[in-house]
């Protein structure tokens, strides 16, 4: 099966990996994220690779490059809304306010914003329907010490999956999460030097070869709109997570 799909936080990481993973499996893919190198790079490698560089947090940005994507494509089949941030390990008192926006603007604010435009296109194209796929972490069940804001938005992502899950019934709209947890990228590298955990202890933690990610969103996508994966969570074997010990 092949289709058309929109992957934000495209340029590096999951979002990079997975794209890749679909060009190579023959999909269309829209490139979506803020630093059009890295984008135009790996789309000058694709012949069905469209570079969107656009701002999650701004709806005018985000519709723009809905628009372009649709005007190339045809029609939108699928998006992995992946795009996220995170923050300094604090605990509550010491987050600055500004911190606390940012994480909300990116994690929240802007998958609702490329939710709300793939819906948009999924609900009024023919045929109708589509597949919406979002990044929730596995702190959108389990914190991390020190994560407040990041952990908060992430279980507001799953509020969002569901609820989009329900309202897109009668569109034939698929929606579900994936929950991740310490995939290899340039972000998690770090944690092999040792992270913070409940008990206080600094320790280095299990990581996963990000293409195990890649693999699943590609499952995910690849069933008929008949069937799916409501929630998943894919994650380095012996990581701290159940408990977080």
């Amino acid at each position: 099966m092949t289709g058309t799909i929109i992957i934000t936080g495209a340029s590096a990481g999951i979002g990079k990996a997975t794209a890749q993973k679909f060009l190579d499996g023959g999909w269309t893919v829209g490139l979506l994220a803020r630093r059009a190198e890295p984008l135009e790079e790996l789309a000058a490698r694709y012949d069905k690779a469209v570079a969107l560089t656009a701002d999650v947090t701004d709806v005018g940005s985000v519709d723009a490059a809905f628009a372009e994507f649709i005007a190339k494509a045809g029609r939108l089949d699928a998006i992995f809304n992946n795009a996220g941030r995170g923050s300094p390990a604090q605990t509550i008192d010491e987050i600055d306010p500004d911190v606390w926006k940012a994480v909300v603007d990116v994690n929240m604010t802007g998958m609702f914003l490329c939710a709300r435009a793939a819906f948009r296109q999924m609900r009024h194209q023919a045929p109708q329907g589509g597949r919406i796929i979002n990044n929730g972490s596995i702190s959108a069940s389990a914190p991390r010490w020190g994560s407040v804001p990041y952990t908060a938005t992430k279980h507001g992502v799953s509020g969002l999956t569901k609820t989009i899950s329900l309202d897109g019934r009668p569109f034939n709209i698929a929606c579900g999460q994936i929950d991740i947890g310490n995939a290899l990228t340039e972000m998690t590298a770090r944690m092999s030097g040792g992270v913070p955990q409940a008990d206080g202890q600094l320790k280095p933690e299990p990581t996963m070869d990000v293409q195990h990610v890649a693999d699943a969103v590609w499952h995910m996508a690849g069933l008929p709109l008949s069937a799916n994966v409501q929630s998943i969570t894919i994650m380095a074997t012996t990581m701290p997570y159940i408990g977080r010990g």
